[in-house]
């Protein structure tokens, strides 16, 4: 065969099952795609039924959908691909990505994913794309799990870890800006470490300053931050350094017009509470727009929180609370109940220190532990959570003093305590 021929590349259509709740991955891994310059042909679906229509009518000779969600999602998303497929002939390749499929590999496998990403996805994306052009084995690409003919996840090589400037957070589309990934915290019942890795990565202010031209190029004046932590900023280690943290906003608000607004240490980030001090809180004063800030307690006993790797004990919480109440925010203080071990005793604690910074003018926001793929506590036994507790729950959200999804998260938490049995560590893990 003539060289010519066989150089002759595929067509490539990217088809992305396009969800609100996942919008800040997915624009990274396009953004990646286009920085790259790999020829592809991409199209949305904001529904099942978009999605299999954008696959049926394509025209190109690989159509490749991605699928992004969390743990919480992956049985929702397993029916919606079963539809997927359904209405689409059966055509192109299903991958899974995020959290979830970086965890649970084989799980993804056999609920109906052809492959499954592992890990940061930028790299793999470019080099899976790459390969369906060139019609090379998708073995090759790595950070994959590849269905085998036994229906076994096989692994690739791992994708590499790149520094954040390496690709943008977005391309042409908004979103809050990632300014940092990985965490050195490791909290037992947290995703992030195992996902990102157990360091900090911060993007440059070099580069956040391009992202935000570009937003204001485009009409834009709001900027938020993803993070886990957003006071570690430009810090390698557990304890905040403002002057990293003061270059990033100060340069932020360079770039935008007199009424731009930047918000930080508020939704899609928050704040560690050792890490609220009167000097930070004066110097977020002097640059943000939010008037509220999340903050991570967890729990209000010591003992469960030293159990759950958290870093600190509650005395940082209250004080936290008061000193941002002092300077003129709100705190939305993030709670967990139901964590492994925890008994009647530890949620009273966590009751009592609920109502105690409400009174001092935080709004709890309350969550049920779920036994996350990933963690150390994947395969941990949620605590039981008494009607009494539920109740003192409720109470608090009447008066407006905590909100929370605690009630359909204790729904998703059964369900990943049967994956988890289902699915046990010990499972064997073979090589490409």
């Amino acid at each position: 065969m003539p060289a010519t021929l066989r150089c002759v590349a595929r067509a490539v259509s990217v088809v992305v099952r396009y969800r609100k709740a996942v919008t800040y991955g997915v624009h990274a891994l396009l953004a990646a795609l286009e920085t790259a310059e790999v020829e592809h042909e991409l199209r949305l679906g904001t529904t099942p039924e978009e999605t299999a229509g954008h696959i049926r009518d394509s025209g190109a000779d690989h159509v490749l959908t991605l699928w992004s969600f969390y743990s919480p999602d992956a049985e929702a998303m397993a029916a919606e691909l079963a539809v997927v497929k359904e209405l689409s002939g059966g055509r192109g390749l299903h991958i899974a990505g995020g959290v979830h499929a970086t965890a649970e590999p084989q799980q993804v496998i056999d609920a109906g994913w052809d492959l499954a990403g592992i890990g940061e996805g930028e790299s793999t994306i470019i080099a899976l794309v790459r390969a369906l052009r060139e019609d090379a084995p998708l073995t090759t690409v790595p950070g994959l799990a590849v269905r085998d003919a036994d229906g076994v996840a096989l692994r690739t090589r791992p994708a590499p870890q790149l520094p954040l400037d390496a690709f943008p957070s977005f391309v042409g589309r908004n979103g809050p800006i990632e300014i940092t990934r990985g965490c050195r915290y490791t909290c037992r019942f947290c995703q992030t470490p195992f996902m990102f890795g157990g360091q900090f990565r911060h993007r440059s202010v070099a580069s956040v300053r391009e992202h935000v031209r570009s937003m204001v190029e485009r009409g834009l004046k709001d900027i938020r931050f993803i993070t886990p932590t957003s006071l570690s900023y430009g810090s390698p280690g557990p304890d905040a350094d403002l002057g990293p943290v003061e270059e990033l906003l100060a340069g932020v608000k360079e770039e935008l017009p007199p009424h731009g607004r930047v918000f930080f240490g508020s939704f899609p980030s928050e704040v560690r509470p050792e890490h609220v001090t009167p000097e930070a809180m004066r110097l977020l004063k002097r640059y943000v727009a939010n008037d509220n800030l999340i903050i991570g307690a967890q729990s209000g006993s010591d003992k469960v929180l030293a159990a759950s790797g958290r870093g600190h004990d509650t005395s940082p919480v209250r004080d936290a609370v008061r000193i941002a109440v002092e300077h003129g925010f709100r705190p939305n203080v993030d709670f967990i109940f139901g964590m492994p071990g925890e008994d009647e005793s530890d949620q009273a604690a966590s009751l009592r220190l609920a109502a105690d910074l409400a009174e001092l003018g935080a709004r709890i926001h309350t969550h049920t532990f779920m036994p996350l793929p990933g963690t150390p506590w994947r395969d941990a036994e949620p605590a039981f959570i008494p009607l009494t507790t539920m109740r003192e729950l409720d109470r608090l959200a009447q008066r407006g003093d905590a909100y929370g999804h605690w009630r359909k998260q204790a729904e998703h938490s059964a369900r990943l305590a049967e994956t988890a049995k289902n699915y046990p560590r010990r499972a064997r893990r073979r090589r490409a």
